[in-house]
């Protein structure tokens, strides 16, 4: 009977809220978390193993997949240099395809074994340093990043189940708020707990039920302690783990489909359909539980996500709430279809909140300019930064000298001319951008394959490559990049240029101009320093 009716309430949810508002909202946990990893196997956006640079080899420990990982550690342990001596061909084949579909690349623990596996094999203690660095910003990227994105997700379908216009950007609730400490405190309890359960097969697979509703609480109320979270997520699932499981098991079906599928099926339906389930879960349980009167139900204090208050009530509130000069009262968060954030437990400072961002706003051609150049450079430091935490290489990802990378600033300035007039159209946006993106680098890496004889990057063997010159995995990444930069990043930046005198802003984007013309003029003539530059082995001879 339980089972039934969450099956109808889910059934329900599917049908009520904005269908592609809750695959974005999947897709974002799934590509900034490690949530949903079959999903994102065949669109992995980045592979050394498959890098290919002149008179160099790629990076051997970086680029290895996860079951490459476990079988190195495994082989330190058993003192032997052999791959895949363990079990039959055969077998060993599909262990090592169920690893690679159903662990992430940003884990924690495989970023701990790479490193640890470096120091045995690598001769090079810098590369070793390297993916330390990139072990320990693993763990404050799961702590300060993924974990709070995953209780935003929660909270985005908890809200979305009564308000109809919940905005992706729900999914960043915790950064509005700027209330991180806690929720994140929790959730890297929840996750060393449930590592060391793991390490019981048995007790891993309880406490994964057990500590389930974690996320959902800490969505309701952030501010709650660490005993109670874990208090209340253990009575809501007592007597719950066999029907949770069963709930789960139903949906297997539907997981077998999606690996044939390559993952597509999952980002279209599976996925918004097992949170929404959950959620759903979530709320006929802490109904029951808030029912019951048990201890500290007091927790669950938004009685708004239960129902959906009235016109006349909301007006009262609102009249009320200004009368407390609290931070919502010069901007209001008055919508139709969406939660009244003013009435929420949590009130952030009066500095954080801030008028809606203006996505389809005007761009000068000086702002233009200085966003082209704004976006190489971000684009720069962002390739070259997972470059070093992935692979424990410093690779210039750029095919200048310069710090900048232009594919990212003419992505930018397509961006701000052509796609910012589809901008109220997201689905549209995000599907342009992968275009523009899979056009623009197959002919870069054309000219300078032809031009120069350079072979920046070579996707060869990737999922969806063309010609071994871009790929749909990278394509996906950006047009999330792109995303964030149009609908986030160009007015934030465009805002703080604009407060500059104009003829600083003049100033600096002739600078920048003149910079990067002696750049492209210096990089045309000496072609055999720009093979050197992208080559990872010379910087280590350097050092």
């Amino acid at each position: 009977m339980w089972r039934r009716k969450v099956l109808k309430q889910k059934a329900r949810f599917s049908v009520k809220i904005n269908y592609w508002r809750m695959i974005a909202v999947c897709f974002l946990a799934a590509m900034l978390t490690t949530a949903y990893t079959s999903s994102t196997t065949f669109i992995n956006q980045y592979n050394p193993e498959t890098e290919v640079h002149a008179d160099s080899e790629p990076a051997a420990i970086g680029g290895q997949s996860n079951s490459a990982v476990i079988t190195d550690t495994v082989g330190q342990i058993a003192d032997t240099k052999q791959e895949g001596v363990l079990l039959p061909a055969p077998v060993n084949t599909a262990v090592d395809l169920l690893i690679d579909t159903y662990t992430s690349g940003k884990s924690i623990l495989f970023s701990i074994l790479k490193t640890v596996n470096s120091v045995f094999t690598d001769h090079s203690y810098f590369s070793s340093l390297f993916l330390a660095a990139g072990a320990i910003f693993a763990v404050l990227f799961q702590i300060f990043i993924a974990n709070p994105v995953l209780i935003g997700e929660r909270r985005f379908f908890l809200e979305a189940r009564k308000y109809h216009q919940t905005r992706i950007s729900k999914i960043f609730f915790l950064y509005k708020l700027r209330y991180i400490s806690n929720p994140a405190w929790i959730m890297f309890c929840r996750n060393v707990f449930q590592w060391l359960w793991n390490l019981t097969i048995a007790g891993g697979i309880i406490k994964y039920f057990e500590y389930s509703m974690i996320p959902f609480i800490l969505a309701e109320n952030p501010a709650i302690s660490r005993k109670d979270a874990f208090h209340l997520s253990k009575q809501l699932m007592h007597g719950n783990k066999w029907k949770m499981f069963l709930l789960h098991f139903s949906f297997l079906g539907w997981q077998i489909l999606s690996l044939l599928t390559f993952g597509v099926l999952d980002f279209i339906y599976v996925n918004p359909y097992i949170t929404g389930t959950d959620a759903e879960l979530y709320m006929e349980l802490r109904r029951n539980y808030v029912l019951s009167r048990a201890a500290g139900y007091e927790a669950f204090n938004d009685p708004l996500l239960e129902r959906v208050p009235s016109e006349d009530e909301l007006l009262i509130s609102k009249a009320l709430y200004d009368d407390s000069e609290g931070p919502y009262t010069k901007i209001s968060y008055f919508a139709p279809g969406q939660y009244p954030v003013f009435l929420y437990s949590i009130q952030p400072h009066e500095k954080a909140v801030k008028a809606p961002i203006q996505a389809d706003k005007k761009y000068s051609f000086v702002s233009c300019v200085f966003l082209f150049f704004a976006f190489s450079i971000f684009g720069w430091i962002l390739e070259s930064v997972i470059h070093l935490v992935r692979d424990g290489v410093f690779l210039n990802r750029g095919y200048l000298f310069g710090p900048w990378i232009p594919l990212y600033g003419v992505c930018a300035v397509i961006l701000l001319v052509f796609v910012k007039k589809f901008v109220h159209r997201p689905i549209l946006s995000f599907t342009l951008i992968m275009a523009a993106y899979l056009v623009i680098e197959y002919l870069m890496n054309w000219l300078l394959e032809y031009e120069w004889d350079i072979v920046r990057t070579d996707y060869t063997g990737y999922f969806m490559n063309f010609n071994g010159r871009t790929f749909l995995g990278g394509a996906v990444f950006f047009a999330m990049l792109g995303c964030a930069f149009l609908y986030y990043l160009a007015p934030r930046w465009d805002d703080l240029f604009s407060r500059l005198p104009l003829f600083i802003r003049m100033a600096l984007c002739i600078v920048l101009c003149v910079l990067f013309v002696s750049d492209l003029v210096y990089a045309a003539l000496h072609p055999e320093l720009l093979s050197r530059l992208l080559d990872p082995g010379m910087i280590f001879m350097n050092v």
